[in-house]
């Protein structure tokens, strides 16, 4: 039997909050979730005969599945993420396994950070975004207010003014992840290299979503050849072999523009940023001149607040126990489910701490030398910085003005370097 195509989206048919469309532009609705599943009956297919699979069919079943896991939403069913998914669960089921027995505790938290980083050198590989780090961090954050708020609380060692000092320092470290997520500064193409614009309904998936201005996003079409071209083409004299050189290694050929200094592309975002620093999975962004600071804010105030809650957590379970000896010696804190559930939460915000503060430092250490994360890695690669401090300290000497003026560069560098009048989302 011949199947019916699905019915186009008309213009002036608004959706449901539970109909939505699909990924072949057709409309579909939530109850539907489980028709037309071709890719992953020919998939099951496939296994029961034991037949090899195709080279793209689990690509194109979890595109499939990717496309219909919705929630219902006013103006039509929301997509969820699904790399979302995992640590709503995974967290607070190994945390309540580790709080059943010591032993499993040790297995648990020495575990969990090696998934994350396999799952880190799985996506970095791939150059692939993902909101599995974004979700797991802000998941943990609320988590343990949560846990502090229903487990430590109750048991009348805390203060309302020391409740009140984590709520806002849990408040302040999220207002500057807003901040930072704002976007890290793009690289805008020159409105005479514009020649016309072709504006989408729907982002593509492999371009930062910041760099879009709201669900409608425009295609910039640049010129299709590079300035050394257009100026070989045109007989123009550039001013000499340096600055052809120049303006040769600062083309980008995707986004098709000429990247200022200190800028680069992101292979992730699929964008260049000004004074790009590096991605953070954490944030599922990149770091540039734009958010570069209100990133490190996010840094101290969230380090801030879990050493504050740490301290606090320690205090009510074990409380004859100085801090550092708590954490690592706590008698019969395993005696009660409760106090064992906050120990193994403490042991696991001391874990995450320990890694922020590492980032932190190797920040502060960058900014105090005035180089970037993509600067140094250059600089190892091609080896023209020195390596001081076994390694700890990359120093290119290019743009340092010492101590004093390098943070004060820093501080005061300008975030209002976009053009406000295109907002592109993909440059062809």
């Amino acid at each position: 039997m011949k199947k019916k195509p699905k019915k186009a989206l008309e213009q002036d048919d608004p959706l449901c909050c539970c109909e939505y469309v699909d990924r072949h532009g057709g409309r579909s609705h939530m109850a539907a979730c489980c028709c037309d599943c071709e890719d992953l009956d020919d998939a099951c297919d496939r296994w029961m005969k034991r037949e090899p699979q195709k080279p793209d069919s689990l690509s194109r079943v979890s595109a499939v599945v990717s496309d219909r896991v919705r929630v219902p939403w006013i103006s039509g069913a929301k997509q969820v993420e699904l790399s979302l998914i995992p640590p709503l669960i995974l967290l607070p089921v190994l945390l309540h396994i580790a709080a059943l027995h010591y032993l499993l505790g040790i297995v648990v938290l020495t575990a969990l950070p090696v998934i994350v980083l396999w799952y880190y050198y799985f996506t970095h590989r791939k150059k692939g975004r993902t909101l599995f780090f974004l979700s797991l961090a802000l998941f943990s954050l609320f988590y343990m207010y949560y846990l502090f708020l229903t487990e430590v609380v109750p048991q009348g060692d805390i203060s309302y003014l020391q409740v009140g000092v984590v709520t806002i320092g849990v408040a302040l470290t999220i207002t500057a992840l807003i901040h930072t997520k704002r976007g890290p500064g793009y690289v805008r193409p020159h409105p005479s290299d514009t020649h016309s614009t072709v504006t989408y309904h729907t982002p593509p998936p492999d371009i930062d979503s910041t760099y879009h201005n709201g669900s409608r996003h425009q295609v910039v079409l640049t010129n299709h050849r590079s300035p050394p071209e257009q100026e070989a083409e045109s007989g123009a004299d550039p001013g000499g072999s340096l600055q052809k050189d120049t303006v040769k290694k600062n083309w980008c050929p995707v986004c098709r523009v000429v990247k200022p200094l200190r800028a680069g592309h992101c292979r992730i975002c699929g964008v260049c940023v000004l004074r790009l620093d590096h991605h953070c999975v954490w944030i599922n962004s990149c770091v540039g001149q734009a958010n570069h600071r209100s990133f490190l804010l996010t840094l101290l105030l969230f380090l801030s607040t879990s050493v504050y809650g740490i301290n606090l957590v320690l205090r009510s379970v074990c409380p004859t126990q100085s801090i550092l000896t708590a954490l690592f010696y706590c008698p019969d804190v395993y005696s009660q489910y409760s106090s064992a559930l906050c120990f193994t939460c403490a042991w696991y915000s001391s874990i995450v701490t320990g890694g922020l503060l590492h980032l932190l430092v190797l920040q502060l250490i960058n900014v105090s030398y005035n180089v970037t994360e993509r600067e140094a890695r250059i600089a190892l690669r091609e080896k023209t910085g020195r390596s001081l401090y076994w390694g700890f300290v990359i120093d290119t000497g290019v743009y340092s003005r010492g101590f004093r003026g390098n943070w004060t560069e820093f501080l005061t560098m300008s975030a209002a370097l976009e053009t406000p009048t295109i907002k592109p989302a993909d440059l062809v």
